[in-house]
């Protein structure tokens, strides 16, 4: 037991391989993979930055490569409105190095569905898609994405090719787009949701997550059938 605990708490000192921008404020960071280090896609850890006055800042990171690829990749919002984790993160190289804590995370995969995210949610559903796109079992599986605008969609295109037509946008903010303008509620629920005996996967703001899982049990979905982070 002693053992398992001591490697469950282990830190992991990583390389960063490349860093490069995904939209004007997401980072795409590789980095090296610890050896025996293993996740499910949706998963996280933490991670720290390994420098001065940032080697105890944790912060949760998903995985948003594949377990099968030789480097660990992340995908992350950073925030330039206060001096904190993600705001560093920019100004970080390859050669730089991270800190790498345990693997952890309630989302994964458990059958076709709805996809729900708001934001940053996205990242635990990258590595999910990719992982079923690469087994050839992306389905009928639907992703509803809300940002503010098109400039803050992560990783579009790709989603694009994945889903094609079930993968559906919505903007909080902007107006003239072809993508809708709306918010995800039980209305909006209620008007493009028709059957509500299919799994729900739900990753964004903790108020969002909240309200959609509670308008989704008061539409019908069983509880059992959602999944959030917990």
């Amino acid at each position: 037991m002693a053992e398992e605990v001591q490697q469950q708490e282990q830190e992991h000192q990583v390389s960063i391989l490349n860093i490069e921008p995904v939209t004007h404020n997401v980072l795409r960071i590789s980095v090296e993979r610890p050896k025996n280090y293993n996740f499910i896609p949706g998963q996280a850890t933490e991670v720290a930055i390994n420098k001065e006055g940032f080697t105890t800042e944790r912060r949760p990171f998903t995985f948003t490569g594949l377990q099968d690829w030789d480097h660990l990749e992340f995908t992350i919002k950073t925030y330039t409105d206060h001096p904190g984790v993600t705001n560093e993160l920019r100004s970080l190289k390859p050669g730089d190095s991270l800190l790498l804590h345990d693997v952890w995370g309630a989302i994964h995969y458990s059958g076709e569905g709805i996809f729900i995210a708001g934001g940053a949610g996205i990242t635990p559903f990258i590595a999910i898609f990719r992982d079923l796109q690469q087994k050839g079992k992306v389905g009928n599986n639907r992703l509803f994405f809300s940002n503010k605008t098109e400039k803050d969609i992560i990783l579009k295109s790709e989603f694009e090719k994945i889903l094609g037509d079930r993968f559906v946008n919505i903007l909080t903010e902007q107006t003239d787009s072809k993508y809708i303008h709306d918010r995800i509620d039980k209305e909006f629920l209620r008007r493009h949701v028709s059957d509500m005996n299919q799994h729900f996967y739900i990753c964004g703001p903790d108020p969002m997550v909240a309200a959609i899982q509670q308008d989704l049990v008061d539409l019908g979905a069983g509880d059992h059938l959602i999944t959030v982070e917990v």
